[in-house]
């Protein structure tokens, strides 16, 4: 093991963090998180750092470490900078508008398929094929991306659905490539 979960972590300029009743709370400019941390870690926070120092050697233990300390990482990034994600939509008549927060997207179903940004959570919509996803926690942030893909995920024969961006959607070839492949050999 490389022994990071053992290096402290510099809290940044600006930002609070609190260890109580097995809860690291961190909070800053945008906003404030909350985790819970398992018992067997220690956290202390002194000199504008944070640590977390484990009891034993074990490599459940070691995992946590790392675990915890790549959590306040993340949480710091998160009540400073924000995280965001940006989906795109491709497909005929496949288009993405704002009504009020929540988000209505018109995916070649009967209807308009309306979500209501959870707390904390954002929609953005950039043109009529781009949908931006912002928070400060970072696995809302993701978990709302994937529930919109999970809409309607892109299919590999026409690309049509709903990706991430710069996501690479391995396209197969049809039954007429096929065919007109087994005919030539």
């Amino acid at each position: 093991m490389s022994g990071i979960g053992k290096k402290p972590v510099e809290i940044p300029k600006g930002v609070e963090t609190a260890f109580k009743d097995g809860r690291l709370s961190v909070s800053g400019p945008k906003g404030k998180i909350e985790k819970p941390v398992d018992s067997r870690i220690q956290v202390k926070i002194e000199g504008g750092r944070i640590t977390f120092e484990r009891p034993s050697d074990d490599s459940d233990i070691k995992a946590l470490q790392g675990l915890y300390r790549a959590f306040a990482i993340k949480m710091f990034k998160g009540v400073t900078q924000g995280f965001e994600i940006v989906l795109e939509l491709s497909g005929v008549g496949y288009r993405a508008a704002l009504q009020g927060k929540a988000l209505s997207l018109t995916l070649g179903f009967s209807h308009p398929v309306e979500i209501a940004p959870p707390e904390g959570i954002s929609f953005a919509v950039e043109g009529q094929n781009k949908v931006k996803v912002a928070g400060i926690d970072w696995e809302k942030v993701g978990q709302v991306a994937a529930n919109v893909r999970s809409i309607r995920p892109v299919e590999p024969y026409k690309g049509k659905g709903i990706k991430y961006l710069g996501e690479i959607v391995k396209r197969k070839a049809g039954k007429a490539a096929k065919a007109a492949g087994a005919a030539g050999g």
